[in-house]
Order: C-alpha cells, then sequence, then structure tokens
C-alpha cells in the first residue's frame, strides 16, 4: 500500500471562514488551509476525504481511548512510579466532568463525525463521468457511513446507559447529528434513536460493500467489517440472533483461522501477524505512527535494561491462566528487574500484549507502536457463544471450545454464562473491553489482591476499590464544556457527575 494513501488532512477536514469583508486580503483563506467550496472539485479531492476516513480512525483505537476504561475496572493496580497518570480515571476520585480524558475522547469522536457529515454533504458535488470514478465514489460513501456507525457507537457505549429493550426509547444517549451545522445545539437524543442510526449507517455500507471480501489484517473497509461491527452492535443491544448471524458468517468464512500455537499468538502480538485479524489500521515507520498504549504496562529503560510501568496486573488475573494457556506466556512477561522509585522487584509479572512492533520502531528500543487490532475472528466466537446462551437450544459450547481449543485449554461440555465471561475475559484482556462488560452484564466489581503490595499505590481508591453494578461512573459524563455551550444538553448530564 502507498504511504500517501493515508495523507494527514486538517481538523474538521477544511476551516470554514465566515468573516465577510470587501477587503480581498481578508477574504482569502487562510495559506494552509482551503474553503469547502475547493474541497470537492476533483477526484483527487474525494480520495483524500476517503483516507481522512482511515487516518482518523486509526487515532481513536489506542491510547487513552483504549486502555482507560481497563485502567478503571479491576484487572490492574497503580504501581509506586505512577506518579497520578491517569490517576483519577482509576481511583474513580477527582474524575469529574471536566477531566480532560473524558472530554477528548467525546470531541475525538464527534470531530470526525464531522468531518464525515460535511464529506456525505459534499460528495454530491461531484459529478463524475467515468465508471470506475462514480464506483469508487460510492465506496468511498459506504466507509463514511461504517465510520459513523463505528464513532456513534463508540459514544452511545461509553456516555449512555447499555441498551435495554425496555427503556431504550427512552434513555438518554448521545446527540445524533447527520448535517454540520455551526450552530446547532443538539439535545441528546435517545439510546434507541442512536442505536436506529448505527444500524442504518451500516446498512448503507453493507449494501455497497457487499462485493469488497474480507481479507486478513485488512486496512480498509470491506464487507467483512462492516459484519464486525454489526456483531458488536446486537450484542450490545440483546439481539441474540442477530449478532450470532453476524459473528457465524464470519467464523464460517474460513478467511480468518484461529491461530493454534503460542509461536503464532505471540507473532500477532509482537509483529501484527495478521491470520485472525479482520480489521486493523495501516501504520508505517516513520510517519504514520500515531497507534500506541504508551509506556503504561511496560516502561521499558533500554539503557538499564529495567521496567518502571504504571500498573501492573492484579495477582487473580495472572492466575486466570493456565499454565498450558498460550495468552499466558504472550500477555504477560516476567522482567528480570521491576525498578521502581522504592526500589527494586523481582518476580512480578507485567502486561507484555502491546510490546511494539520491532518494524516499527524509530530507535533502538521500543516505541510501543502496533498496528491496533480493531476487529479480531476470536471476538466474533465469544459473541456467537453469548449469544447462544441467551438463545434456548442454541449451540453455545462449539464456538467457545474452539476458541479455548485454540488456546491450547480444555474443553467444556456445557459451558455456562460465567463460563462464557471468564473466557472473554481471558482473550480480549487490556483491549478496552472489561468495564463496558461489566456494564453490559450489570456486574460491579471489586479489586481482589495484587502481586507484591509493596509495588503499588494502596487504600481505598486503589487495590481496596470496590463499585457496585450501576455506579454512576460506569457510565462517563457528558463533557462539562459542551453542557455549558450547548443550551441544547440543559439538564441532561448523566447521574453521579
Amino acid at each position: 500500500m502507498k504511504k500517501n494513501i493515508f495523507k494527514k488532512i486538517l481538523p474538521l477536514a477544511v476551516i470554514i471562514t465566515t468573516v465577510m469583508s470587501c477587503s480581498d486580503d481578508l477574504e482569502r483563506n487562510p495559506y494552509d488551509t482551503i474553503g469547502v467550496d475547493q474541497s470537492f472539485v476533483t477526484f483527487a479531492d474525494a480520495q483524500n476525504w476517503n483516507n481522512g476516513f482511515y487516518q482518523s480512525i486509526r487515532g481513536t483505537v489506542s491510547g487513552y481511548t483504549q486502555f482507560s476504561t481497563d485502567l478503571q475496572a479491576d484487572q490492574l493496580n497503580a504501581t509506586t512510579d505512577f506518579g497520578n497518570r491517569n490517576g483519577f480515571v482509576h481511583r474513580w476520585e477527582g474524575f469529574l466532568a471536566a477531566d480532560g480524558g473524558i472530554s477528548s475522547v467525546w470531541q475525538n469522536y464527534y470531530s470526525r463525525i464531522t468531518d464525515i457529515n460535511i464529506a456525505l454533504e459534499g460528495f454530491n458535488n461531484f459529478n463524475f463521468e467515468d465508471a470506475a470514478e462514480i464506483a469508487d465514489l460510492n465506496k468511498f460513501r459506504a466507509n463514511a457511513h461504517f465510520g459513523r456507525a463505528f464513532y456513534y457507537f463508540g459514544l452511545v457505549n461509553r456516555y449512555a446507559k447499555p441498551y435495554n429493550p425496555s427503556t431504550a426509547a427512552s434513555d438518554l444517549g448521545v446527540p445524533v447529528v447527520l448535517v454540520y451545522d455551526v450552530n446547532a445545539q443538539p439535545s441528546r437524543s435517545t439510546v434507541k434513536e442512536v442505536y436506529d442510526q448505527i444500524l442504518a449507517d451500516l446498512q448503507v455500507a453493507k449494501s455497497t460493500l457487499s462485493g469488497v471480501p474480507g481479507i486478513q489484517g485488512a486496512t480498509t473497509f470491506n464487507r467483512d467489517v462492516v459484519l464486525a461491527l454489526e456483531a458488536r452492535v446486537k450484542l450490545n443491544m440483546q439481539d441474540w440472533a442477530g449478532a450470532k448471524s453476524a459473528a457465524d458468517q464470519l467464523i464460517g468464512s474460513g478467511t480468518y483461522p484461529l491461530i493454534t500455537t503460542e509461536v503464532g499468538l505471540q507473532d500477532m502480538w509482537t509483529n501484527d501477524f495478521a491470520q485472525e485479524v479482520i480489521f486493523m489500521p495501516f501504520v508505517s515507520a516513520p510517519d504514520e505512527l500515531t497507534a500506541n498504549t504508551g509506556g503504561i504496562y511496560l516502561g521499558y529503560d533500554g539503557g538499564s535494561d529495567t521496567y518502571s510501568p504504571d500498573f501492573l496486573p492484579s495477582q487473580w488475573v495472572v492466575d486466570m491462566y493456565d499454565a498450558a494457556d498460550y495468552r499466558k506466556n504472550v500477555y504477560f512477561t516476567q522482567p528480570s528487574t521491576i525498578r521502581l522509585q522504592n526500589g527494586d522487584f523481582t518476580g512480578i509479572t507485567v502486561v507484555n500484549k502491546f510490546p511494539g512492533n520491532p518494524a516499527l520502531f524509530t530507535g533502538p528500543f521500543t516505541n510501543y507502536q502496533h498496528a491496533p487490532k480493531v476487529f479480531r475472528i476470536a471476538e466474533m466466537y465469544l459473541i456467537s457463544a453469548e449469544a447462544a446462551l441467551n438463545i434456548p437450544g442454541a449451540d453455545a459450547a462449539t464456538p467457545l471450545n474452539a476458541l479455548r481449543a485454540a488456546r491450547n485449554v480444555a474443553t467444556i461440555p456445557a459451558p455456562t454464562m460465567q463460563d462464557l465471561k471468564d473466557e472473554r475475559f481471558r482473550e480480549l484482556a487490556f483491549e478496552g473491553f472489561r468495564l463496558d462488560d461489566l456494564k453490559r452484564w450489570g456486574e460491579g466489581f471489586t479489586r481482589r489482591a495484587p502481586q507484591n503490595t509493596s509495588t503499588i499505590n494502596t487504600g481505598s481508591g486503589y487495590e481496596g476499590l470496590s463499585q457496585p453494578a450501576g455506579a454512576d461512573k460506569f457510565i462517563w459524563a457528558i463533557p462539562a464544556r459542551d453542557l455549558t455551550v450547548n443550551p441544547g444538553l440543559k439538564d441532561q448530564q448523566n447521574p453521579g457527575w
């Protein structure tokens, strides 16, 4: 793939000038921007907008957006070295509607939705006559609809109650905005309205991309990528039949066989081996590197060959994996030395799921860069099994045991819902699912024993934290600034904020 296919476009794609003046100097656009009317002229313009969709999605599937909810849940302990980095979200204290993390995720998603809305309107200005260009433009539209569905799912999943078929029509979701209007002051739509829009966008994408086959490690959208999001969305909607159907289509395609060796699994998480990957955004050194977890799990210092992580997995998390489970040696490692401000420690296990791909290093040591695995076939096996457990007479054992066998653990003849939850925990650990799964299942949590109390911060907000099912901050606040500047959101803040 050519590197320039992911050419960066400006935030909101263009700067829209609203100042009116008879002065020619004032009427000109800034030297480094173009107006909307100039960005929908040639086929190259259409391609640039489409390329921007991919660059944008890469920036929202890693970093804080990915790891913040895992830090908020029950898998990790803050080390004595963490310096309160991500401390508010981890402690559930000082975690306010004005928190920069809350607002950054919200703003990033809505900024990308704005780009998409501008693009969908602007695409109507093109008047291509070449059949190939017309076909490509239709794909670009489909890609935009898929992206909008992806972002709205991220928003409603994080800032609204979980989908409940009996209350979704009245529960507050997030504002649904489909047309760019700088003066708009939208109120929150209902959860049902948001999900209806997600499904509508997915239907457009599915129809147009139906002839675009999926491939391992796809870096562009195709019919399989759409199916993967559909499966995830419908699972959250408790549309068990719909979720299972979408997941089973992907499993049955045979395009993404499960990895059945520890070496292969390690290759996926270290070198971006794509056998199980349905979609992962394009990354390339040195210019296309915006996808990493930072050093929160490893904190590797190459000069001293030591590790100073901000967060360590709790002992019970490590113990969830059988010794023979391939994932244990891939997701974790035990360095010779952990160096923290209160001393050096040995025998400590750290998270090693995101060590960084050596092909993407820009120096002698890791920069933690990798290709984010946005959709993996393993998740589809778990969706199929969970949906089946909620459908009388359906087969949950086959998909769940196929995954377990591939990871070298014993099969379960008649799996229960708890078996499914435990396997989902093991497979998807540290990928950003944990808090949302607990919220979706209506469960609280109590953080449990750490590996070594001397390595971590202790107290009620740390290893002693316990939160009941339905605790307010399972759902994030509508950012304080948006409540201030948008009268349409008056009195629509989530409870507890």
